[in-house]
Parts: structure tokens; sequence; C-alpha cells
């Protein structure tokens, strides 16, 4: 492949990549606007300037200034403003010079030249007599132009302070901003202020309080008449809203923004709403929709950024959805419009996303030179994180043309300086990118390095994930997933003494896997008290063994703990394609009356892949109960119906499923005393189109039946309120629903069904955390029958893990799909009564299916699989 030829003085500089999704206008929610210089009131109400001849002049350069401002022409601006700053200075009029450094600061901003934006604000703030120290103003008795130009100058400090990461200053300054419009009775100061702060709160990870904000401003702003702020406080919502994952309430609500816009006549707001609804549209996979609203974006936009950024975002749906044709008829568009970006922070990472996204479909060369042509825009407005995300993004294009050590020098550079302004949600990528570079060049030990301090880094920021950026959230599987599994593969390659250390690997993908449920709450949500699995196994588990598969692009690896054992290590040769194949022709044929041989000889593969190769060591170790930490695809099967040719490995086998390395302090069932709150749905509600379940009534009837107390909830009965109010009544060991439920890999599609509506994951997770608030004791068993994971959904069950690790029980039996009611009485029926016996949950639900297993009516595993055990076996 041809070498790309760069002026070589683009390597002295280095970069952080940011990643960008979004429709430019920098951080700020509200565009704001200029801070207003001392005017007087004519008789007919209008703002008029005093006729002092110097004043005339500098007003006419504060005009000047703001036109320049508002078409982007911001180095224009900023000396025409400096003109404005030294006549007031000369005239000594303090306020008029605030306002004009404010308005000086704002276009500092845009052209991202932090420390003279910091200097100019802080000098105006000093000049109006604001104690930075103590926040407090001090003057005695403020005229209220003074308090509107400091409100208007902090809501600009705050929004500064945002763009920098400094979300708590952000906010707290947003508030004071907040009192100043309170005290002046300006209510539309007040909204911005809150918006702002809400934008704080948001980029801070804090979306419910972001969201509270919100709407409480825009349930006031419905009453008011239509305005700008209305139309940025509704598009701010809706945009929170599409960040939370309530798409069909982010495009109501935008649609609501994009309205008034258009009766205001807005153009560029007209624009900026399409863009959201076009991201949202995109986020609910409807790529029709996503497309016209982007169009639409473009079409009506007032400056070529927005016009350009709306195109892009265009074009990556394109390519994303393998639209060639149509992407590639779109590039000369966009070529056409680039020259005529503004030199600024936006219309830089604008050029570097047109970049990225031709990286599929476009030459390299024409690549590598917008990326170099952004890299000196970056440094000419002083930059630095724009330079680190060009320079980043340069050291990629040459790594795809297989340059390595000019992508190494430019990664390196890049790394630096992205350190260097601590920007860790950047500086992982880099890491990442410097640990392949070294991998494909046989630095092993070096690689490894840069991929552990790649991991440490984003470890930093786990709390923080889903607001790092909507990058993160909307392309997991290409942003994070990959970075681990690659460094579990370079670990596992490693050789000499100790290596490869196989605990370092499997904790590496109990990582991944705590990210990836973090990225499915948009929170960090994992925070109760754990214990190590192997600690269990080696001290009271003696006939237990725990499997850790390792799914990777070449190979299958098989982390093994046997008790008192050292861990082993097995590897199939087989790729992540037939694994996942295999996987899913397994979930397909499970069901299907008529595939019963085609699913047993699928199965068989896939044991002979994790099973046959440790068979003879289970046998030694006289283990009697396997627990499987399941890695991607494999949690959407049922591991007790593998099959070895003759016999399921439940019938030699007690099968439980661990989310993880840890487990939630377990403890053995309380059998002599098990109490259980049953809630049973036979009718769903009419707005449900769920079929009737009859023998609800009969399973819960079994229960009672079989020797455990019970407090029972059926049907109208079985509501949200009354599962609340009955749940802390006492501390029940069990809670037994038994209802229409579905897992999905979207949290607010993973519910469970009660008389008054869904019960999502999330409202679940609090209805059984409040018993705790109440109850010193979990629920031990958390039982969900006649639930499902999604069809068509490759990774629902990772709702089923959400739920099982949310709710707070030790251990939950769930349903990998809805089967006959006749077989699941049946099957409940004995698994309680195996409990009451003193057996294991484990050992009860192997019990349970293999009753099923061996009558000839229910002996096909799609009638007794689909139950899992996760969590707590004993």
């Amino acid at each position: 492949m041809a070498k790309l030829q760069l002026p070589k003085r683009v390597v002295r500089f280095a970069v952080t990549p940011v990643v960008l999704f979004t429709l430019a206008i920098f951080l700020t929610i509200i565009p704001s606007t200029f801070a207003q210089q001392q005017k007087t009131n004519s008789l007919d109400g209008f703002h008029v300037q005093t006729n002092k001849p110097p004043a005339t002049i500098s007003q006419s350069l504060l005009e000047q200034g703001e036109a320049l401002y508002q078409t982007g022409h911001f180095t224009e601006a900023v000396n025409v403003l400096q003109q404005a700053v030294r006549i007031y200075q000369g005239e000594s009029n303090n306020l008029a010079q605030a306002a004009a450094l404010t308005n000086l600061c704002l276009v500092y901003q845009q052209l991202g030249s932090w420390k003279e934006a910091y200097a100019t604000i802080n000098n105006s703030l000093n000049l109006l007599g604001w104690d930075e120290i103590n926040q407090k103003l001090n003057v005695n008795n403020p005229k209220s132009e003074l308090l509107e130009i400091l409100a208007q100058t902090l809501n600009i400090q705050g929004e500064l302070q945002l763009a920098q990461g400094q979300t708590d200053a952000s906010f707290q300054t947003s508030q004071q901003a907040e009192q100043i419009w309170k005290k002046l009775g300006d209510n539309a100061g007040v909204t911005r202020s809150r918006i702002n702060q809400a934008q704080a709160l948001r980029v801070a990870g804090f979306y419910r309080r972001s969201l509270d904000i919100l709407k409480e401003v825009s349930q006031q702003l419905f009453s008011q008449p239509d305005s700008l702020v209305k139309v940025t406080a509704l598009r701010s919502l809706g945009n929170v809203l599409q960040q939370l994952g309530e798409l069909e309430l982010s495009q109501k609500i935008l649609q609501q923004s994009l309205e008034i816009a258009q009766r205001l006549q807005l153009p560029l707001e007209i624009s900026l709403t399409e863009f959201s609804l076009g991201n949202t549209a995109r986020s609910l996979s409807n790529i029709k929709g996503a497309i016209a609203h982007y169009e639409n974006a473009a079409k009506i936009a007032p400056n070529p950024l927005a016009k350009v950024q709306a195109l892009i975002n265009q074009l990556s749906l394109l390519v994303e959805n393998e639209r060639i044709a149509e992407a590639k008829s779109l590039i000369p568009t966009i070529h056409s419009q680039v020259p005529n970006l503004p030199t600024n922070q936006a219309g830089i990472y604008a050029r570097i996303n047109f970049a990225q996204t031709l990286t599929k479909i476009g030459n390299k060369k024409d690549i590598a030179e917008i990326l170099a042509s952004s890299v000196q825009q970056a440094k000419i407005i002083g930059d630095q994180r724009a330079q680190s995300y060009a320079l980043g993004s340069l050291g990629e294009v040459y790594e795809h043309n297989f340059q390595w050590q000019e992508a190494q020098d430019l990664t390196q550079q890049a790394l630096f300086m992205a350190q260097k302004i601590d920007a860790s949600d950047i500086t992982y990528r880099l890491e990442w990118q410097l640990g392949r570079l070294l991998k494909v060049q046989g630095n092993i030990d070096a690689a490894i390095s840069a991929y552990d301090a790649a991991v440490i880094t984003l470890e930093s920021l786990r709390s923080d994930l889903v607001a790092v950026n909507r990058e993160v959230q909307l392309n997991f599987r290409d942003r994070i997933e990959p970075l681990y599994r690659q460094s579990v593969e370079l670990l596992l390659q490693e050789k000499g003494q100790g290596k490869p250390d196989l605990d370092k690997a499997r904790q590496r993908m109990e990582a991944l896997q705590v990210a990836e449920l973090d990225n499915f709450f948009r929170e960090a949500c994992l925070s109760n008290q754990f214990v190590v699995l192997d600690k269990v196994v080696d001290r009271d588990n003696l006939n237990t063994a725990i499997f850790y598969p390792i799914i990777l692009d070449n190979h299958l690896e098989i982390i093994i703990k046997l008790p008192k054992q050292a861990l082993m290590h097995k590897t199939s040769k087989v790729n992540r394609q037939q694994v996942e194949q295999a996987i899913t022709k397994i979930r397909n044929t499970i069901v299907e009356p008529d595939a019963h041989q085609q699913f047993q000889a699928v199965s068989q593969q896939l044991y002979n892949w994790l099973i046959k190769p440790v068979e003879t060591d289970l046998k030694n170790s006289k283990v009697n109960t396997i627990v499987f930490i399941p890695d991607g695809l494999l949690l959407n099967i049922p591991m007790s119906a593998l099959y070895d040719g003759k016999e399921y490995l439940v019938q030699n086998y007690s099968v439980a499923v661990s989310p993880g390395l840890q487990l939630f302090t377990p403890k053995p069932l309380a059998h002599k005393k098990l109490n259980a709150l049953l809630g049973g749905l036979s009718q769903p509600p009419k707005n449900e189109k769920f079929a009737p379940l009859p023998n609800v009534k009969i399973e819960l009837k079994l229960i009672q039946e079989s020797g455990v107390s019970t407090t029972t909830l059926l049907d109208e009965n079985f509501t949200s309120t009354t599962l609340a109010k009955t749940i802390n009544a006492q501390a029940f060991r069990i809670v037994h629903l038994a209802t229409h439920g579905r897992f999905s890999s979207k949290a607010k599609d993973t519910f469970i069904l009660a008389a008054d509506g869904r019960i999502n994951v999330s409202e679940l997770d609090s209805l059984l955390k409040s018993r705790e608030q109440k109850r010193t004791e979990p629920v031990e068993l958390l039982v969900l029958s006649a639930c499902e994971t999604a069809t068509g959904d490759n990774r629902a069950t990772l709702g089923l893990a959400g739920v099982a690790l949310r709710a707070g029980a030790r251990s939950t039996l769930a349903s990998l799909w809805e089967i006959g009611d006749n077989s699941t009485a049946l099957f409940i029926d004995e698994f309680y009564r195996q409990l009451i016996t003193g057996k294991t949950t484990a050992e009860a639900l192997r019990f349970a299916q293999l009753k099923l297993l061996k009558t000839s009516e229910y002996n096909r595993p799609m009638y007794w699989a689909p139950y899992i055990l996760v969590g707590n076996w004993l």
C-alpha cells in the first residue's frame, strides 16, 4: 500500500481523541448572547445608547463584534472587541468595559482559547466587584444594570467552566447567576441558569437530577409565550431524555421544540432541533426518519457549521448501514462546504469527524490531509484538546495504512498531550491505540502495559462511563468491548514463569461485564457487598467448579477453577463466528419441536468445545455442581442442555450462572423457615398484547401446598403499589412472581407485568431495595416465572443479569423463554418440594428439570431447560 506523504512538521503536535457524535454547538444548552452595556430608555420604549461620541463609537464596535460573532468570524470579532475594551478603559467606564470583556470571553471560547477566555472573564468579574473566593458581590446597593451584566457574566463563566470539565464549579456558578436573576425578577434569566445547571449535572453523569430540573423548567415554560428560551429548554429536555433512553418521550418533546422554532421563524433553532430529532430517530433505529431530519437540518441551517455537521451525521448513518452508494454521493457536498467552516473548536471537530467517517469509504490521502490541516488550525487557536484529537485520528490513519512507526510517533505525542490536560476519556483511546501498534510490531510486553494502562484509565471513568460521551453509549461494542477482549488475548499469549496470568485475564473480562451492565443501566450500578467466588468454592463448596469461557476472535478460551486447585486453562481452536453461530442455532432450535436432532448436534458441538477438554478433571475432583460465568451470547442459552452425545449436562451436574467472579454474600437458603411472597397475573391488562396465563392460579396453589408459608397477591391485587407495601410487611425469604415479563438489552424494555401495568427493571429495583431499608436480610431467592428474553435481541439476557444484580436478591431463577402453563406448574411444584427437603437451590432446580426430562410429554429441552439460576446456588 502506498505510503502517506504528509508534512513532517505535523508530527510535532500531539493530541487526545475526543469522541464526537454531536451537532456542535458546544457545551452550552442555550446559545450565549452578548452581554449588554449601559443603555437608557427612550420614550417609545426602545433601548438607546447615551449620546456621548466615544460611547457611540464603542457601541458601534460592540454591534460589529456581535455581528461577527453570530456569523462565526471569531478572529475578526476579537480585534473589534479589544478596541471597544480599550475605549471603555480610557473612559474609566467599568460597567461597559466589563460587558465588553464578557463578550470577548465568549469569542475566545469559540476559538478554544481557554487561557485568554479565563483571563477576560476574571477581569470582567473584578471590574463588577465580584469576590470569586467568597462568591459574593462587594458593592453596596448595586444598580440593576450592574446586576444584569454580572448575571450574564456568571452565566458565561459557568459555560466556560463546563467546557473545561469543571462540572461542580459550573453548577455552583449557575446557581449564583440564578439568584441574581431572581433578584432582578428576570424569569428568562432564571430559566437560562436552571438549564445550565441541568447541563452541568448531565455532563457529570447525574442524568436523573438533570432531568428533574429540565422537566420543572419545561412545565413552567408551557404556560409562557413562545420564545427562544422555550425552544432551547425543550430541546435540552429532549436531548437528555434521548441520553436516558426515553426515546419516544424525547421525540415528542423535540417535536414541540421544533414547532415553536418554526412559528418563531428561527432557522438556527429549527436546524439544531431537526438535528436532535435525527439523533433520537437514529437511536430508535428509524433510519429513514433520521436521514429526513438530518436533511432538513442541513437544508435550513443558516451557517456552514450547522449544515456540515448535519450532513456528517447523515453520512455516518449511511456508512453504518452499508448504504455506500448514497454515502459516496453525499461526500462532494460536504467537501465543498469544509473550506467555509470557521477556524474554531466546533469547526475543527467537524473536519475531524468528517475525516473519521471517511475512513471506511474515502481516500486515505484525502483523509490525512483533512486531519493534518485540522492539527494546524487547532494549533493556531491554541486548543490542545482539538490538536490531540486531530493528531490521534491522524495516527489511526497511519495505523490503517500499516505505517507502524509513524502511527506510533503520532500516538505517543497525542498521549503525552492527553495526559498533560488530564483528558481521561481520551487517554484510554490513545493508550489502546498504542497497545495495538506495539502488538503488531511484536513488542508484547510493552503492548500489555499499554492495554493495562488503557483499562485502568477506563476503570477510573467507570462510575461516569455513560456521561463520558454519547458515542460510548451508542457504540459500546465498538468503543469499549474490543479493548477488553484484545487485552485478554494478549495476556493469554504471555510466556514465562507464572504466565499466562489466568486470574488477571478473567478479572479483565469481569471488568468488561461490569462496564456493560453500567452501560445497560446508564449509571454505575454495582455497589453491593460481594465475596470472591474462588473463596466460596475452596472454603465451603468442595464439590463445585467454576467455568469461565472467553470468546475471542480466533479461539475459545476456558479458565476453570476446581476446588483446592490452581486455575486451569484450555483452548479450543474455533473462532468467534463459529461459536456465535452455534449459540444462535442452539437458541433457535431448542424451542422448535421439529428441530430436536439439529439441536442435539449443535449442542454436542458446543459441549465438545467447553466441557469435553476437562471431563476427566471434573470426575476426579468429584464435582457435582458447575457454575458458569458466561461470556457474551453464552448467557442466551441454558448450559444445562449441553449434550455429550448420550446425556445432557443436567443429568450429571447441577448448573448455575454467576454474572461475575464475585457473589453477593452467599448463604444457604433458610430451609426450615421458608416463607414466600407470591404474586401472579392470570389476565394481563387490556392495553397489553399478552396471552392469558390461566395456570398461574394452579402454580401459586401448588407452592402453597408444598409446605412453604405464603402471602399471595393475585390478579387485581397484584399491583406495583400492593407489591411495594406487602414486601415490607415481613422478611420474606422468597419472592415468586408468576406473570409475563421480558428481558431486553435495553433497561426500559426489561419489565414484569402487574395489573396496573409494566414494572420496569429500575422500578423493580427501587421496589425491592425499599425493603432493605426496613429489613436487614435481603431476599434469598427471586423467582420470575413466565418471563422471556426479547426475541431477535442477541444481548437480551443483559436484562436478566441486570434484574438479578439490581434486585438485591442472593439468587434469581428465571426463564429464557416462555413455556407452557402445564409444564411450568409441574416444574414449580417439584422445585419447591425439593427446597423443603433441604436441597440447595441448584440441586432443587436440577431435580425439577429431571422430573420433566423423565416424562414422555416434557422430555424435550424446550420444556425443562429454560429456567436458569443466576447468583447464589447454595
